[in-house]
């Protein structure tokens, strides 16, 4: 079986790597989109994590959705064209997520969509249409949770649909030791586990609203602990655009990106986290870090029906009442499965595509 597999930003690249393990006996082409371009947004990952270096770098970058989505589609076209791939397998809710579908629903080769199935029910998010939309391109539907599936199926997707779990909870477990051993992020910052938050603001919807973004930085800076920022690119510059990082307080400090195993260690010792991620929420949830998530919904709904998240919108009170708030929270359930949801792809796929690995095939 020959696996296409497509990334192009951190989320995905978090997830690409135990699948990337799990397919291992397979030929397998990774390709590299380029929507993060910016190294510990995108190179670090490859560094620091048992995934292959890209077979291509299609070197898209930044631009409109439309530019980026259209140019990702005219080179993956050609890549497919040359690999001719049995799978063609995309990750997540990005534009690279939609432009690997489309490319691949056009063609003779199995679209599998992992992380099918979540809806946060706004279409104002880009990440919900590309979502939609790849689900229904896709062949094989590899979802997180039983109401991922339940989702697919009042949308009409049954066929194809598997619940395998979550495979950012195989990255995790696959790292969160090696973290704690080797990172060396909170001495370099001078903070102790339990006393502090981590923050992230990157949505459009929160760094492109001036109002959004000021009530989040007010927020944050009144939270009873230092905060500490790793600042994603268009944060910074929407932050330098309105003079406001001229004026940030001594307690919110804001650092550079920082690599996978570090953002882990940081995560795993924050008294809590604040974000606008959906990945970090899961994050949290697996590593047992509250979270006060600034968005008005989620698509990651069974952590705050488990009382470990708490959705406050850009709304400066609720994220500072929210900071300092006890979370009374009973025993965790597992909603995202057991943390083996790569090797239920792989068996999956073998199954669906009826090869087996390399190696098998050689002892036949």
């Amino acid at each position: 079986m020959k696996i296409c597999s497509v990334v192009g930003a951190r989320p995905q690249f978090v997830k690409a790597f135990p699948v990337s393990e799990a397919l291992g006996g397979h030929d397998r082409v990774l390709v590299h989109t380029g929507q993060h371009y910016d190294r510990e947004l995108s190179d670090v990952f490859f560094e620091e994590l048992p995934i292959p270096e890209p077979d291509e770098n299609l070197g898209v970058g930044s631009g409109t959705h439309a530019t980026q989505t259209a140019e990702m589609i005219e080179k993956l076209a050609g890549v497919v064209t040359r690999e001719s791939p049995d799978v063609l397998l995309v990750y997540g809710d990005t534009n690279s997520t939609l432009a690997g579908a489309l490319v691949g629903a056009k063609r003779d080769v199995q679209v599998v969509h992992v992380e099918a199935g979540l809806r946060s029910y706004n279409r104002a998010m880009p990440e919900e249409t590309n979502r939609v939309l790849t689900d229904h391109c896709s062949d094989l539907l590899f979802a997180p949770s039983e109401r991922a599936v339940e989702t697919l199926a009042g949308e009409g997707i049954t066929e194809g649909v598997h619940e395998v779990g979550d495979v950012t909870y195989d990255a995790l477990l696959a790292v969160r030791d090696r973290a704690r051993e080797h990172s060396r992020v909170l001495d370099r910052l001078g903070h102790e586990d339990g006393e502090y938050v981590v923050a992230t603001v990157h949505r459009a919807a929160n760094t492109e609203n001036e109002d959004r973004l000021a009530a989040i930085v007010e927020g944050l800076a009144d939270a009873p602990q230092p905060v500490v920022l790793p600042v994603h690119p268009r944060t910074r510059a929407a932050l330098t655009a309105t003079g406001r990082i001229a004026d940030l307080p001594d307690s919110l400090h804001f650092v550079d990106p920082v690599g996978y195993l570090d953002f882990v260690r940081l995560l795993d010792g924050a008294e809590r986290v604040a974000t606008d991620s959906g990945g970090v929420q899961k994050e949290a949830f697996y590593l047992d870090t509250p979270c006060v998530t600034m968005r008005e919904e989620t698509e990651w709904v069974e952590t705050v029906e488990a009382g470990w998240n708490v959705l406050v919108g850009a709304d400066a009170d609720a994220i500072r009442r929210n900071l300092d708030r006890r979370f009374a929270v009973s025993e965790k359930p597992q909603p995202y499965g057991d943390g083996n949801a790569a090797g239920r792809i792989a068996r999956t796929l073998e199954r669906a595509v009826g090869t087996a690995p390399v190696e098998d095939a050689v002892r036949g």
